[in-house]
C-alpha cells in the first residue's frame, strides 16, 4: 500500500489517508447505489432478490462518523512466502472493520478479519511474525488525535504496554456494547479465528470479553464462510431480550447485517407462555430423562396391526397379511427415525408390497401406480390406526394432566415424587387454555423434534449458557445438528437452580461432545479492586474455578457504604453521575419500587435495562435478576444480602451477587443497612 501524500508529520499524513479512505468508501457506496438492474433480472421474484442484496450492501457500507475507519497498520518487513500472508517487500497495510479500496481497486484499509490483518493481534517482540512496525490509532470524537508505535524488530525497544489500548478497553461507555476489533489480544484471537468446523466452549469470567469473542468469532466466520452460512444461517442465544438489545449493534458495526438473535423462549414458542413452575417442578422437567418419557410417550401411539390390508384396483384385490404388516411397521421401530418421518413411509411400504404382487401376477406397474396405492383409502385407513398423527402440545398436555399416562412413561426413568412433583394440580381442558411454563415450551419442543425433524442452522452462539438446563441445551443443539456453535458462559454465574455443573455435562446435551473448552482469566474490564473483592465468593460459588485476574493498569473505585436510607443511595448515584459514562443502580428485584419512588423524589430520571442510555440520561435502575451480561461504568450495588435473599438458596443467592458485583467497568460503591453476607466478610 502507498504512502499517503507527503506532509510535515506523521499524524497528519495519517489524517490525509483517513480522509481519502472515507472519500473511497463514499464513493464505493455510490456505486452500489447507481446500479441498475433491469436489464439483468428474468422476473420480479429475481428484482426483488437482488435489490434486497443490493440494500444491504448499501447499508454494509456506511460510514459511521463516530466509528473509526481504521485502527491500526501494519509495516511488514519483507514479501511474504508462500506459507504467510500475501504483499509485497515493506507493503504496509491499515486495519479497520471492513474493506476499503480505491477507483483502481487498491485497498486502502484491509478487514480486521482478513490473514493479513492477524499479526495485528498476534504479532510480539518474541514473535514479530515478519512485522516491522505495529501502530495503535487514537481518536476523539470520530477525529484522528494520537498515534502509537511498537518497532517489533527492533531490540533496543524494550516491550511496553500500549497506553492507546488500555485507553480504548477503559474508554467510558454510553449506549449499547461495541465492538473489541481494536483491542482483541491474543489469547482471544484464538478463539476468534478458530474454524467452522469445530464448537468451542469459551469458559470466562466477569470482564474477560467473552460476549465480545463470540460475536466477533461470528463476524469472522462469516468473512471466511460467507457462501457457506449464507445458505444456512447463523443465530445469536442471548439470556433475554435486555441483554440481545445490549448486543444487537456490535455485528452491524462489523457490517454483518444478517445474522438472527433470539432467547431460547423464542426458540420454542410452540404455546403462548402465560404460567411459571415452582423451582423443583422446573428442575425436573429440565432435565435430560424427561427426553427419554417423550420418547416413549410419542411412540407408545404406534399399535402393532392385527388385520390385513384389503386393496382394491379394478376388478383385482391385493391383500397385505397382518404379519407382513408387522414386520413393517417393527423394522421402522427398529430404525428409531423420527415418527412422522415412519409414518410418511409406512403407506409407501405397504404399496411397495402391493406391487411385488402385482409384478408376481404379471403386471407391469410403475412409480405412479405405487403413489396411488399408497393414497388408496384402505391404505390411508390402516396407516391411521397403526401409526396417527401425534400433536406435540397436546402430548405434553396428557403427560403433565393425566397420572396414569405419565406413570405408563415415566417408569423407571422418575420416581414417584418426581412425577408428582410435574404433575398440574387442576385438569386443563385444551392446549390453549392451558398456562404453559417456560419448561413446558421446551418439552413440547422435545416432541416436535421426536415428530418432525427440526431446522439446523450452520452455526449458533449460545451466551450465557450456564444457566440453561439440559432439555435447553437439547433445544439449542437441535438447532445446529449439522453445524457448530459457541458456547459462552461463567460456572460461577450460573443462577438458576439447574446451573451447569460442568462443561463436559453440558456440551454433552447439547450434542458437541467434542468441543474445545477454552478458559479465559484476563480481566479487561473490571477493576483489580472490585473482582479481588467479588472474588471472595468464588470458594463458596464455584470451588477449584481459576479467578479473574485483572490486567487494568488503572485500579479503579471501590467502596463499600453503610447506609440507613434510601435517600443515602440516591447519594451516590448522584456522586457517580458527576463521571462520565454510564451508571447502573443495581439491587435486589423486591426493591426496586422502593428504589424507583427515591430516585423520582430526587428528580433523577432513570432507564429499564435494555433501554438505550445517552449523554442526557446515564442512570439505569437494574433488578438483579436481569444484571447478567449488562456492564456500567459505574455501579452503585444496594444490599447485597438481599440480592442474596432474593433467590432459592444461599448458593443461587451468592452466585447472583457475584454477578451484580462485577458489572462495573471503572467503580463500585456497595451500600447497605443490613449486615453484610459473612463470605463477603
Amino acid at each position: 500500500m502507498s504512502d499517503p501524500a507527503p506532509s510535515a508529520d506523521p499524524l497528519s499524513r495519517e489524517r490525509a489517508h483517513l480522509t481519502h479512505s472515507r472519500a473511497a468508501l463514499r464513493s464505493m457506496r455510490e456505486d452500489v447505489e447507481s446500479l441498475d438492474i433491469r436489464d439483468v433480472t428474468a422476473n420480479w421474484v429475481n428484482a426483488e432478490a437482488l435489490s434486497h442484496q443490493i440494500d444491504e450492501r448499501i447499508k454494509a457500507l456506511a460510514d459511521l462518523s463516530h466509528t473509526p475507519l481504521f485502527f491500526g497498520r501494519l509495516d511488514y518487513l519483507h514479501a511474504p512466502g508462500a506459507d504467510q500472508a500475501e504483499g509485497a517487500d515493506g507493503e504496509r497495510f491499515y486495519i479497520g472493520r471492513r474493506h476499503v479500496h480505491d477507483a483502481d481497486g487498491d485497498p486502502m484499509v484491509i478487514d480486521w478479519r482478513a490473514p493479513v490483518s492477524q499479526p495485528f493481534y498476534r504479532a510480539s517482540k518474541t514473535n514479530p511474525l515478519d512485522v516491522a512496525l505495529r501502530r495503535r490509532f487514537g481518536y476523539t470524537a470520530g477525529d484522528l488525535t494520537a498515534y502509537e508505535d511498537e518497532h517489533l524488530t527492533d531490540p533496543s525497544e524494550a516491550a511496553a504496554t500500549s497506553k492507546l489500548l488500555q485507553q480504548e478497553i477503559e474508554r467510558p461507555r454510553v449506549g449499547p456494547m461495541r465492538d473489541i476489533v481494536a483491542t482483541i489480544q491474543p489469547e482471544q484471537d484464538e478463539i476468534v479465528r478458530s474454524g467452522l468446523g469445530g464448537t468451542v466452549c469459551v469458559q470466562g469470567g466477569p470482564g474477560t470479553g467473552k460476549t465480545a469473542v463470540g460475536l466477533h468469532r461470528v463476524a469472522y466466520l462469516l468473512y471466511a464462510h460467507r457462501d457457506r452460512l449464507a445458505r444456512t444461517g447463523t443465530l445469536v442465544i442471548g439470556p433475554n431480550k435486555s441483554f440481545l438489545h445490549y448486543i444487537e449493534q456490535v455485528l452491524p458495526a462489523l457490517g454483518e447485517l444478517e445474522v438472527k438473535q433470539a432467547t431460547v423462549d423464542d426458540l420454542v414458542a410452540h404455546v403462548e407462555v402465560r404460567g411459571t413452575d415452582e423451582a423443583a417442578a422446573a428442575v425436573v422437567k429440565g432435565d435430560a430423562r424427561m427426553a427419554e418419557v417423550l420418547r416413549r410417550a410419542v411412540r407408545s401411539h404406534v399399535t402393532m396391526p392385527t388385520e390385513p390390508v384389503m386393496v382394491v384396483r379394478g376388478s383385482r384385490r391385493w391383500r397385505v397379511p397382518a404379519y407382513e404388516l408387522q414386520e413393517m411397521v417393527q423394522e421402522l421401530l427398529d430404525r428409531d427415525i423420527r415418527y412422522g418421518a415412519a409414518r410418511e413411509a409406512l403407506p409407501q411400504r405397504v404399496a411397495h408390497a402391493v406391487l411385488v404382487q402385482m409384478e408376481r401376477s404379471g403386471e407391469a406397474p410403475d412409480d405412479r401406480v405405487q403413489d396411488a396405492v399408497a393414497r388408496n383409502a384402505a391404505v390411508k385407513a390402516a396407516v391411521k390406526a397403526i401409526w396417527p398423527p401425534v400433536d406435540p402440545a397436546k402430548l405434553v398436555l396428557r403427560l403433565l394432566s393425566d397420572a396414569d399416562f405419565l406413570t405408563s412413561h415415566a417408569d423407571g426413568i422418575l420416581t414417584e415424587d418426581e412425577q408428582k412433583t410435574i404433575l398440574w394440580s387442576k385438569p386443563v381442558r385444551s392446549v390453549k387454555s392451558a398456562k404453559w411454563s417456560p419448561a413446558d415450551a421446551v418439552l413440547i419442543d422435545e416432541a416436535t423434534d421426536l415428530v418432525q425433524r427440526t431446522h439446523s442452522l450452520g452455526h449458533v452462539v449460545l451466551d450465557e449458557a450456564q444457566d440453561l438446563s439440559p432439555m435447553q441445551y437439547r433445544a439449542v443443539g437441535r438447532r445446529c445438528t449439522t453445524g457448530s456453535a459457541t458456547v459462552l458462559g461463567d460456572l460461577a454465574q450460573g443462577t438458576t437452580p439447574w446451573a451447569t455443573r460442568s462443561w463436559h455435562e453440558a456440551l454433552a446435551h447439547l450434542g458437541k461432545q467434542e468441543a474445545i473448552v477454552e478458559e479465559l482469566t484476563a480481566g479487561f474490564r473490571v477493576p483489580t479492586d472490585v473482582i479481588t473483592y467479588a472474588s471472595r465468593l468464588l470458594p463458596h460459588i464455584a470451588p477449584g474455578l481459576t479467578p479473574v485476574a485483572s490486567v487494568r493498569e488503572n485500579p479503579g473505585f471501590f467502596e463499600v457504604r453503610n447506609t440507613t436510607s434510601d435517600s443515602e443511595v440516591v447519594g451516590a448515584c448522584e456522586e457517580l453521575l458527576r463521571n462520565e459514562g454510564s451508571i447502573g443502580l443495581i439491587t435486589a428485584d423486591a426493591r426496586v419500587p422502593s428504589l424507583s419512588e427515591a430516585l423520582t423524589a430526587a428528580g433523577l430520571t432513570y432507564l429499564a435495562p435494555g433501554e438505550e442510555t445517552t449523554l442526557t440520561t446515564r442512570l439505569t435502575l437494574v433488578p438483579a435478576s436481569l444484571a447478567k451480561g449488562l456492564e456500567y461504568d459505574y455501579v452503585v450495588l444496594d444490599e447485597p444480602q438481599a440480592v442474596v435473599d432474593g433467590e432459592p438458596d444461599e448458593r443461587t443467592g451468592l452466585r447472583r451477587l457475584y454477578v451484580t458485583l462485577t458489572r462495573a467497568v471503572s467503580g463500585l460503591i456497595v451500600t447497605h443497612a443490613a449486615a453484610l453476607p459473612s463470605q463477603l466478610t
